[in-house]
C-alpha cells in the first residue's frame, strides 16, 4: 500500500507523527496491519515492533497482529519462541490457515522442509477459496525446491499456475525443474500447452525460446523470441536470447541489432557490450570489435569476460603487446583471477618472457588451478630456464595429481638424466615407454641433448620392440 507523506489523513502520517509527539491516537486493527507491513515491506523492523506493541495494547485479542509478532520473531530466529506463540493461537483459532502458514514458514526456517510440507497441505484443505490458493501452493513448490525433489515441485508450481496463470515465478520454476531434470522436451510441451490458452504471454515465449536455444532447434527458438517480441516489444531478455540464436545461425549483423536495441531500452550492459564485440570480431570488423570491447571494461572493469576477450583478440592476431597491455590492467584489477593468471602466462610465453611466464603459471596453481596443463606448462618453462630441480620438484606434486601420466613421467626422466640422477632417470623413462610410448618425442623436443644417449635410445628401442 503506498501512503501520502502529505495527507495526514492516512494512518502511517497519523501513526508517525503520534509517535513524534507522544501522543496516544486510536488506530483500527487494520490500519495497524497496514502499518506494520508497510515497515516489513521496507525493513524497518524497530518501528514495526513499535507498530505491533501499540496495536496489541489497542486490540489486544488480534489475531492478525500476533501473527506478526511471530514473523518478527521468525526474522530474529526466535524459532522456539515463535512455535509457542503459534500453538497458543492455534488454540484460540485452529481453523486458522494463516497459523499454520506461518508454522510451515517457522519449521523451512529451521530445515524441516517435510514437515513444513506437511503444515501447508493442512492449510490448503481448510481453504474455503481453493481458486485463491495460488500462494499455498507455490510455497509447497518451494519447499520441494529446498528438498531437491523437482518433480514433486513441478506438479505444486503448476498447480500454482492453474489458480493463477498470471504468476511467471512460478512458470520460471516449473522451467527451472525441468531444466535442472535435464527434461527440456517436457519443458517445451508444458510451455506450448501453457501458450495455447495464454498466446500473449511474452514470459512463456521467451522461455520457449530458450529451452530450443538449448536443444539446439535454433530455428524454432528464433521463431519463439519473434513472438516474446511481439507480446512485449520492450522485454529486454527477449531480445538478448535472440541475440544469442541468431549468433549461433551465423547472422552476425541481426545479432548486433537485436543486442545494440537492448542499449536503447536500457542502461548499457556489459553482456550486450561484451556480445556485440564478439559480432563484430567475427565480422572481421576490428576497429568496432576493440570499440565494443573497451566499451565492456569501462562498463564493468569487474567482468573477467571482457578482459580475456580482448586479451584473446590481440592474441589472436599476434599482436602480443597490445595483449599484455590489457591482461597486466587485468591481473591488477583482478589479482584472485585464475584465468587472467594463465592467460597472463601464456602472453609472457609467446614473448619470451619466460620468467613471467613461470610467475603466471605459479600464481595460477597457488590459486587452486590444478589443471594438467597448467603443471606441464610451468614445468616446460622452468625447464627451459634451466631450473630442473624446481621443474622436477614441479612434477613430482603433479605426479600426486595425475599419478601414472606418461607425460609427466618422459618430463621427470628427461630432467633426471640431465641432473645425473641416472637410476631415476631409467625408472621414470621405462615407466614412461610403459604408460605410451606414442610420447616418447618428448625426450627430443624438450631434452634434444640426450636423445643420442646410448642407455636412453636402448630403453625406447626395447619399449619399441614391446609395443610392436
Amino acid at each position: 500500500m503506498h501512503y501520502s507523506q502529505d495527507d495526514e489523513n492516512f494512518p502511517l502520517t497519523r501513526f508517525e507523527s503520534m509517535l513524534k509527539t507522544n501522543n496516544i491516537l486510536f488506530f483500527d486493527s487494520n490500519e495497524f496491519e497496514n502499518i506494520i507491513h508497510h515497515y516489513l515491506e521496507n525493513g524497518k523492523i524497530p518501528l514495526s515492533k513499535r507498530a505491533i506493541k501499540l496495536g496489541l495494547e489497542q486490540h489486544p485479542t488480534s489475531i492478525n497482529l500476533r501473527l506478526f509478532q511471530v514473523e518478527i520473531l521468525v526474522i530474529e530466529n526466535k524459532f522456539k519462541e515463535a512455535d509457542d506463540l503459534l500453538d497458543r493461537l492455534h488454540n484460540l483459532e485452529p481453523t486458522n490457515e494463516e497459523i499454520f502458514i506461518q508454522k510451515a514458514n517457522v519449521l523451512s526456517k529451521q530445515d524441516k522442509h517435510q514437515q513444513a510440507i506437511d503444515t501447508l497441505l493442512i492449510a490448503i484443505e481448510m481453504s474455503h477459496t481453493p481458486e485463491d490458493d495460488a500462494d499455498l501452493y507455490a510455497l509447497v513448490g518451494m519447499e520441494y525446491l529446498f528438498l531437491d525433489q523437482f518433480e514433486d515441485a513441478i506438479i505444486y508450481f503448476k498447480k500454482c499456475l492453474e489458480s493463477d496463470v498470471s504468476d511467471y515465478s512460478a512458470l520460471h520454476n516449473i522451467v527451472y525443474c525441468y531444466d535442472f531434470l535435464n527434461k527440456n522436451s517436457e519443458a517445451i510441451d508444458y510451455l506450448n500447452s501453457y501458450l495455447n490458452t495464454n498466446p500473449y504471454c511474452e514470459v512463456a515465449w521467451h522461455q520457449l525460446g530458450r529451452q530450443y536455444l538449448i536443444i539446439k532447434d535454433y530455428n524454432k527458438a528464433n521463431a519463439a523470441l519473434d513472438f516474446a517480441i511481439i507480446s512485449d516489444d520492450t522485454f529486454v531478455g527477449a531480445y538478448i536470447e535472440k541475440g544469442k540464436v541468431l549468433e549461433k545461425l551465423k547472422k552476425y549483423e541481426e545479432a548486433i541489432e537485436n543486442y545494440k536495441i537492448t542499449l536503447a531500452l536500457e542502461d548499457p550492459t556489459s553482456f550486450a557490450l561484451l556480445r556485440i564485440g564478439q559480432c563484430y570480431a567475427k565480422l572481421n570488423q576490428e576497429e568496432l570489435a576493440i570499440q565494443f570491447f573497451k566499451k565492456t571494461i569501462d562498463e564493468d572493469p569487474l567482468l573477467d569476460k571482457g578482459w580475456i576477450a580482448i586479451t584473446k583478440f590481440y592474441m589472436k592476431r599476434l599482436n602480443y603487446q597490445k595483449a599484455l597491455y590489457y591482461v597486466n590492467k587485468a591481473v591488477i584489477i583482478d589479482s584472485e583471477n585464475v584465468a587472467y593468471w594463465k592467460l597472463y602466462a601464456t602472453v609472457n610465453k609467446r614473448l619470451n618472457f619466460l620468467e613471467e611466464a613461470e610467475r603466471g603459471y605459479k600464481r595460477a596453481l597457488d590459486l587452486g588451478n590444478y589443471e594438467l596443463d597448467t603443471w606441464l606448462n610451468r614445468s616446460d618453462v622452468l625447464i627451459t630456464l634451466g631450473e630442473y630441480q624446481g621443474a622436477i620438484y614441479n612434477l613430482l606434486q603433479t605426479s600426486e595429481f595425475y599419478p601414472e601420466n606418461a607425460e609427466v613421467e618422459y618430463r621427470l626422466a628427461g630432467l633426471y638424466f640431465s641432473v645425473h640422477q641416472i637410476e631415476e632417470g631409467r625408472f621414470h623413462l621405462k615407466n614412461a615407454t610403459r604408460l605410451n610410448f606414442d610420447y616418447n618425442f618428448i625426450i627430443s623436443e624438450l631434452f634434444p641433448k640426450l636423445s643420442d644417449k646410448p642407455m636412453i635410445k636402448a630403453i625406447i628401442s626395447d619399449a619399441k620392440k614391446t609395443s610392436n
